[in-house]
Parts: structure tokens; C-alpha cells; sequence
């Protein structure tokens, strides 16, 4: 087996490197990435090393890189678009800052739920890491069984419970918006009015706090994805230690639709002056060796089905069934979403 995947890899490279050749021999890829993280060197040093073409970046938070690209519009250099959230992709397809690509490599490695949708000449927006949003329960307080759904969440028994960061937060937009096109609107707006109704104190700080306060005791029942959770598991302070021994974390739904899953994706930016190098470089990163760079990064895992990687937190979290809903739909659902939280009063 090991052979035959260093063969597998090796065409790999061969095929960048003859396909590098016919991308115009563009000498450098402009990337704007809102990926900020030390084992993305590795990427585009190797991708470099195969095809010859060099990586320039840009790196800045998801609303600066689309600040960014909408300002500079036409005259943008920018290739290549990385961004950490369904929504925020969704969003930037919807502004007319992408432009389809069309791969039979990408159509290939990426599941089609993790891609952005396909009006014929190919997706804008390519999946490529992925977390869950997971609910973490104070031990001493919670049974483990009040907690291990989205339901529970607005159930009247967790009163006084949960606390959440904004409700208007990317990461509970795309949560909320799967579970719009789950439930309907109707029950979607109940289900969110009941959450508020359970608040323990009104949103605030990010899901590395949420983590905190329910280890505190400041609250009981909180949301946070899995890579927040992983880098407090891997963490060498005793600080975080200590808070991840006081919390139980469960997967969701499991016996229903499934955990929901987010991405971190990328895009060819829709001025990209470099259009041949910049569809190279997506389909390099849905290579076995790229994805594992790329989950890693931020302990995540890949967007192909059925690669492995060695991250001993998130082999410690276990296998789980995933929520398959259609990351296009769940960004396309934020704007009914977002007009819901204002409805119930969920800040």
C-alpha cells in the first residue's frame, strides 16, 4: 500500500508540474487568505516546489480580504481567495468577487455538499477543511443526555443554561441556517426564541469563551467548534487543561440529521490575473498531502471523504455522523437568519 501511495503521489506532482507549464508560465500566484496559520508555509512551499510558480499573500481577517477585493474591483491582483466560513464564502459569491471554475479534480476530491453551487460552468467556492459545531456541557451540572442535541438547546428544562457568543456571528449564521432549511421557518423562530429564553447571560466574547465559562460554572451548556476545543486538548497551559477535564463535549443529532459541519475554503478571485495557476492551486489543495497540511493547520479535518489525518485531539473526539446539508443552501439561508435573531431579540 505504501508503494502504490508514493506512486499515486508522485503523478501527482508530475501532473502539477505539466500543468504549470501550460498556465500561461505565470511566474507568482497573488493569494488573499484569511488563514493565518504556521503549517500553511508548507503548502506553498511545496506547491511552489512542483510547479515553479511562486505564492505572494495577502493575509487579513475574512472582512478585510473581502474589503479588500471589493475596493480594488477590477484592478485587483488578487488569484486566489481562502476563507474560513460558509457563509462569508457564500456571501462573497453572492457580491460577484469569485468566478466559476470548472475541474474535474475538484469535482472529483470534494464532496458536493462542501462545494458552492454549480449553475453549469462550474462552482465558486471549494470546501476544503472542515469542523464541527459541537455543544460542550459543564460535567458536575448537566447529564450528558439533556445536552446532546440542537432541540435541547431551546428546551425549557436548560433554563438559565447556555450562553453562546453573538447570535449574528458567521459560525451560529451557518449553524442557524442549517437549521432553517431542517426545520422551516416557523419552528426555526421558536427554536430560537426558546434559546434566548435559556440564556444564562446575553452573548459575548468567542467560542474559546464559551468553553471557559461552562468549566467556570459561569454557565452550563455552550456552542463551539471542534478546532477551538482541539487547542485547548493539545494546549500545554494547565489553565486550559483544567477547563477541558470540568466539560463534556458531544456531537449532535447523531440519532437525526447529523452534527453541523462548517468549512474553510478557497476560490479563484473573479479578476484574477492568473486564472490557470490560481485553478491549479485548488486542485493541489485537495491532495492528500496538501489536505493534511491544510487540517492541520487549525485542527480540522479534510474535505475528501476518507483521508486520515494523525491529530490525537480530534482522534480523541471520536468518529461522527455529519449533517450533509448543503453548505451552499445554509449561506444562502443567512440573510432569513439573521432577520429571525432581530425578530427574537438574539443579539
Amino acid at each position: 500500500m505504501k508503494p502504490m501511495l508514493t506512486l499515486l503521489r508522485s503523478v501527482a506532482l508530475v501532473a502539477l508540474s505539466g500543468l504549470a507549464l501550460s498556465a500561461h508560465s505565470q511566474s507568482t500566484l497573488n493569494v488573499y487568505s484569511a488563514r493565518h496559520y504556521q503549517t500553511d508555509e508548507a503548502l506553498y512551499a511545496n506547491f511552489t516546489k512542483a510547479t515553479g510558480i511562486a505564492v505572494k499573500r495577502v493575509d487579513a481577517d475574512d472582512a478585510a480580504v473581502l474589503a479588500r477585493l471589493q475596493s480594488e474591483g477590477k484592478a485587483s491582483p488578487a488569484d486566489v481567495v481562502l476563507l474560513v466560513d460558509a457563509a462569508r464564502l457564500w456571501r462573497a459569491e453572492v457580491d460577484g468577487l469569485f468566478q466559476p471554475v470548472k475541474s474535474k479534480t475538484l469535482e472529483a476530491r470534494i464532496p458536493a455538499h462542501l462545494r458552492g453551487k454549480d449553475g453549469g460552468e462550474g462552482s465558486q467556492w471549494f470546501g476544503f477543511s472542515t469542523r464541527a459545531r459541537v455543544i460542550v456541557s459543564n460535567k458536575a451540572s448537566v447529564k450528558k443526555e439533556d445536552a446532546d442535541t440542537y432541540a435541547e438547546l431551546a428546551d425549557p428544562k436548560n433554563k438559565g443554561k447556555v450562553c453562546t457568543r453573538s447570535g449574528s456571528h458567521p459560525y451560529n449564521l451557518s449553524l442557524f441556517g442549517a437549521q432553517l432549511e431542517q426545520m422551516g421557518e416557523a419552528a426555526t423562530e421558536q427554536w430560537l426564541r426558546g434559546i434566548v429564553a435559556n440564556m444564562a447571560r446575553p452573548p459575548k466574547g468567542g467560542d474559546t469563551d464559551q468553553i471557559k465559562a461552562v468549566a467556570s460554572g459561569e454557565c452550563q451548556i455552550a456552542l463551539a467548534n471542534t478546532y477551538y476545543l482541539a487547542r485547548m486538548m493539545r494546549s500545554a497551559k494547565p489553565d486550559d487543561r483544567a477547563a477541558v477535564a470540568k466539560i463534556e463535549m458531544v456531537f449532535p443529532d447523531q440519532a437525526g440529521a447529523g452534527t453541523h459541519v462548517n468549512i474553510a475554503g478557497g476560490a479563484v478571485a473573479k479578476n484574477a490575473p492568473n486564472r490557470a495557476a490560481a485553478v491549479l492551486f485548488l486542485e493541489y489543495l485537495a491532495s492528500d498531502e496538501a489536505q493534511a497540511y491544510f487540517a492541520n493547520g487549525n485542527n480540522e479535518w479534510p474535505a475528501v471523504k476518507g483521508l486520515k489525518i494523525a491529530n490525537p485531539a480530534l482522534d480523541a473526539m471520536g468518529p461522527f455522523k455529519a449533517d450533509t446539508t448543503p453548505i451552499s443552501v445554509i449561506g444562502m439561508n443567512q440573510v432569513k437568519i439573521q432577520r429571525l435573531l432581530d425578530k427574537v431579540g438574539y443579539r
